[in-house]
């Protein structure tokens, strides 16, 4: 929801007048769909018309002859959870000493939602300082265990050690350099890069964890070519995120499948840009417990987890890379059976 929408819902309120007779007089569009009245049938109706709630406060201004303003009714909603509704009255004086009242209606509901947006964006504020000033911190200390670790590695000469920690720093070091730049859009330097080689290296990443849990892996690579438009070490951040997330989700003997194919992009479910250009898809599908359904809209939403010691950073972090990446990424989930994270890029000409 933009702060433009959810601002014009804030202001969007419905107005009925009822008249000296107890008629509904004139009643606006925003009203009847408020109070899920017919449209267009409400003018000339009587006011038990009205939900119940609402007919026992303008009975109450008639009576009293005093505004009212700031009352909230809950109105039940057929198939939905019951609403929320503010009202204020005000009597006008009418013919002969009666009295009619023009009530506004407003929905509480689009203002919840606006300052729950707003509560995530200062927590997002308060996250973005704070990784700033730890970032300077991680930067200064890697210095230091970069030079440690070059000199463990002078005397042990693996070659496949060799590999492994010198592109972990790199991506430390990369890591680091996103967060000090956190404040501003993130505009990773994009170019042709093999998409199998980082699926390799982020596999190797989390490899312990599929030993320790005996989770059996499945390699499908059918890409070809498997070149994309990319930042190797943001794509390995998202990889291993959602490769992580898809261990913790299963026990002991899960199954886990990594497969990649290349599909037309008028193939793809939602279009994506580029028609007429090929894209590579990559699945990341475990055997673990699932997502519950009530939570599958707010998957990639910031700081929300369903784990005791979760950050609710991870899949938003990934979303946010696919996207920088013009990608798109999606989730399949059924409860007790296993998810599945389907992740499309554009190809682009074969890595050289």
């Amino acid at each position: 929801m933009s702060l433009t929408s959810a601002l014009r819902d804030c202001l969007a309120g419905g107005v009925i007048v009822v008249d000296y007779r107890q008629r509904i007089a004139a009643c606006t569009p925003e009203a009847e769909r408020l109070l899920q009245l017919r449209p267009g049938k409400a003018v000339n109706a009587p006011l038990s018309a009205l939900p119940a709630k609402l007919q026992e406060l303008i009975r109450e201004v008639i009576a009293e002859n005093k505004p009212l303003t700031g009352r909230s009714v809950i109105l039940p909603l057929a198939g939905r959870e019951p609403g929320v509704l503010q009202v204020c009255a005000t009597p006008v004086a009418a013919q002969a000493g009666a009295i009619e009242v023009v009530v506004v209606v407003n929905d509480l509901a689009p203002a919840r939602r606006l300052e729950q947006h707003l509560r995530r964006l200062d927590r997002l504020v308060s996250v973005g300082t704070f990784s700033t000033s730890m970032a300077h911190e991680i930067k200064n200390a890697l210095v230091a265990v970069k030079t440690f670790i070059d000199l463990l590695l002078e005397k042990n000469r693996d070659a496949e050690l060799t590999e492994v920690v010198g592109r972990e720093m790199a991506r430390i070091n990369a890591i680091v350099g996103q967060m000090l730049k956190f404040a501003g859009p993130a505009r990773p330097a994009l170019s042709a890069t093999g998409l199998h080689d980082i699926l390799d290296h982020s596999l190797r990443m989390v490899q312990p964890q599929l030993e320790g849990k005996l989770i059996s892996l499945d390699r499908s690579f059918k890409a070809s070519p498997d070149a994309v438009k990319g930042n190797d070490y943001q794509l390995e951040q998202a990889f291993v995120n959602l490769l992580l997330n898809a261990v913790e989700a299963m026990g002991p003997n899960g199954a886990l499948k990594v497969a990649t194919e290349t599909v037309s992009a008028a193939a793809t479910i939602p279009p994506l840009a580029g028609r007429g250009t090929h894209h590579v898809r990559l699945t990341i599908a475990d055997t673990g417990v699932g997502i519950a359904p009530e939570n599958m809209d707010r998957l990639f939403e910031p700081f929300f987890t369903t784990k005791q010691n979760g950050t609710g950073l991870g899949l938003s972090i990934a979303q946010r890379i696919v996207q920088e990446h013009h990608g798109a990424i999606s989730v399949q989930s059924e409860l007790n059976k296993g998810t599945t994270f389907s992740i499309l890029l554009p190809a682009c000409a074969k890595v050289h």
